[in-house]
């Protein structure tokens, strides 16, 4: 893990992000010529475009942040480097692909009787269970690949390309190539990642109006938006109270994986935590790092930005506890509010509720407060 300097944050209550550009030209690493209609976008950002004839590109209205820049051609290796957008456009140095070696091996075709179940499982923990999730449909989903390990009943994926999945509830279209799918239902663990890019579907004028009211409930109260709110320090405003909550392992406990209330002796200490207690900034420009002992445990009030979809019965405080892993000392995050090493932390409470069906570009800008 890199080192950090650590510096404490001090933010004003108001912070603007500029909208820059990205730039460069792509060209065939053995003959140096330019490589047209290359796709180069943003990882789970909606900034992508097409490389022109001269193989150069503009990437532009990106969010300040720290982003993996995906070139992707047939017949050419992925190209993927992670950049920092902070304050001015950034361009590139020419980026050259190298020609895929394509080696043709013998394929053995053994039908799995039981793939339709583990998909079945894979959905229900991939997409979740919300109203959303019952709007995503993977259009493709012949590209993924299960494994299901019937002694330790780890279900296992990934795709072979990208998946293609309709998001309606959110108005989106993502190609999703997943890396990785680790599911163990024993231990209560989920975990995937991949790279993706965000296309707006089309639509009537109000489909758009109500895709980008759902978007906007999607974010609120979302670990999106709490990093964000953390890095401009408007967390009463935005609905946010952060208590330090002690934990020991409970000697009497027998109970299963997800019987948290139970496994340990907790005690919150109902004092509100300053930003400064559990945040600070790195020295490397736009990227921040939550650091805290034992658990933070961290409330929401829904009333705070008037949610819209909230239904009259929903409770208005949601919760939810972070935990870091023993092996990190710092969960890292940029000015998007996305952690960059996210087997670091771990959630519990509302925002294990978070899946894809939930998941919003990294790019992705709320509607302003009136």
């Amino acid at each position: 893990m890199q080192k950090f300097l650590l510096l404490l944050i001090l933010l004003s209550p108001s912070f603007c992000f500029a909208q820059l550009k990205i730039s460069g030209k792509v060209i065939n690493l053995n003959d140096k010529k330019p490589i047209p209609d290359a796709s180069v976008f943003l990882n789970n950002a909606s900034a992508g475009n097409k490389t022109s004839a001269d193989g150069s590109f503009v990437l532009g209205n990106v969010r300040p942040g720290q982003y993996d820049l995906i070139v992707s051609v047939i017949g050419y290796e992925t190209y993927n480097k992670t950049i920092s957008v902070v304050n001015s456009n950034v361009i590139m140095p020419e980026i050259a692909l190298l020609p895929k070696t394509i080696e043709l091996k013998e394929v053995k075709i053994k039908p799995n009787p039981d793939w339709g179940k583990y998909y079945d499982i894979f959905k229900h923990q991939f997409l979740g269970t919300s109203a959303n999730a019952a709007q995503c449909k993977i259009l493709n989903p012949d590209q993924l690949d299960l494994e299901f390990d019937a002694k330790t009943r780890i279900l296992q994926a990934s795709s072979y390309d990208f998946l293609e999945i309709e998001n309606k509830a959110l108005g989106y279209k993502i190609k999703y190539k997943l890396n990785q799918f680790t599911y163990d239902p024993t231990k209560g663990f989920l975990y995937y990642d991949g790279i993706s890019v965000f296309e707006d579907l089309a639509g009537s004028s109000s489909k758009m109006r109500k895709w980008k009211k759902k978007r906007q409930t999607a974010y609120l109260g979302s670990p999106m938006h709490f990093l964000r709110t953390i890095i401009t320090n408007q967390l009463l405003q935005e609905g946010f109270e952060v208590f330090k909550l002690m934990r020991k392992p409970n000697p009497e406990y027998k109970g299963g994986p997800f019987d948290s209330k139970n496994k340990y002796l907790q005690t919150l200490i109902k004092q509100p935590l300053d930003v400064n207690a559990f945040a600070k900034r790195t020295d490397q420009p736009g990227l921040f790092a939550l650091s805290f002992n034992d658990c933070l445990y961290i409330m929401y009030n829904k009333k705070a930005n008037s949610n819209p979809d909230r239904t009259p019965d929903a409770s208005d405080v949601a919760t939810s506890i972070a935990t870091l892993d023993e092996h990190e000392a710092y969960a890292f995050f940029d000015n998007n509010g996305i952690i960059h090493n996210p087997r670091s932390i771990v959630f519990e409470g509302d925002w294990t509720s978070y899946r894809f069906a939930e998941m919003l570009p990294v790019d992705y800008e709320p509607i302003p407060r009136k």
